[in-house]
């Protein structure tokens, strides 16, 4: 969940809540917040229904919103802020080639995610293209207590990171399989931390699985995770990870002596 102006740090001179306090406004839209309106936005950002109706119309005035009748809503130049820092990131450009090489070979979508509070935030994606394609594009944010490569980039992260995320649980249950509280949680966690992937079933929609690895910086750290999603009613879910783990792995590997140089 993004941050609200309620998470904020006070009384630094190194912090400009101003600026924080717009990136909120921003943040308060997503999947199934589009079109807002005034008093929404202050609550989604944490903010007076004053202060979020001058950030609103100062998006508006930048282009970067629009207003009809009482409904704010992004307008496609905000992803110049994303596209600004994802053409920056040299993990994009070596992983491109790799994970659209592993979705022609396996026919399963390849993603590359990285972790963002407590999201995953897709940079990377290779997909077949069909008429029934889940639509999520680079840039896209999912809930990192829900997905395998939220619990491998929870196991390759900070304690400290990792402390946090389980202080937020329970966590909101999108399936019957969904994992909400701290025990199940850190028990993935610790899962995927030993055995060096993460498999998670119908957690976040029924009928698909994620698997995922994690890519390593010249550290050895988790700098993001390789994952794919397949559908159960194509492949039984005992035989995935023997199916996919070995090829995912690989093309991990590779990415990852990319990143050493």
């Amino acid at each position: 969940m993004a941050p609200t102006t309620r998470d904020f740090p006070k009384g630094s001179d190194l912090f400009v809540e101003a600026f924080a306090r717009g990136l909120a406004v921003i943040r308060a839209f997503g999947p199934g917040y589009q079109a807002l309106t005034l008093s929404e936005v202050a609550e989604r950002a944490g903010l007076t229904a004053a202060g979020a109706r001058r950030l609103l119309h100062t998006l508006v005035a930048l282009g970067y919103a629009r207003n009809e009748g009482r409904r704010f809503s992004l307008t496609p130049a905000v992803l110049e802020l994303g596209y600004a820092y994802l053409a920056s990131l040299p993990l994009r450009d070596l992983a491109q080639p790799i994970i659209e090489r592993f979705m022609r070979e396996t026919g399963e979508i390849c993603t590359v995610s990285v972790l963002d509070g407590r999201d995953i935030v897709y940079i990377a994606r290779a997909e077949m293209p069909s008429p029934l394609t889940r639509r999520l594009g680079v840039g896209e944010r999912l809930p990192a207590h829900a997905t395998s490569s939220g619990h491998v980039l929870m196991a390759g992260a900070d304690s400290a990171v990792r402390e946090d995320f389980l202080a937020h649980a329970p966590y909101e249950r999108l399936t019957a399989h969904t994992l909400v509280d701290a025990d199940s949680l850190r028990e993935a966690i610790a899962a995927a931390a030993e055995q060096g992937y993460a498999l998670a079933a119908e957690q976040l929609e029924l009928g698909i699985c994620g698997l995922a690895v994690p890519i390593r910086d010249e550290q050895g750290r988790a700098a993001a995770a390789l994952t794919t999603s397949v559908n159960l009613a194509r492949h039984e879910r005992d035989t995935i990870v023997d199916k996919f783990l070995a090829s995912m792995q690989a093309a991990a590997r590779e990415i990852s002596q990319g990143l050493r140089g």
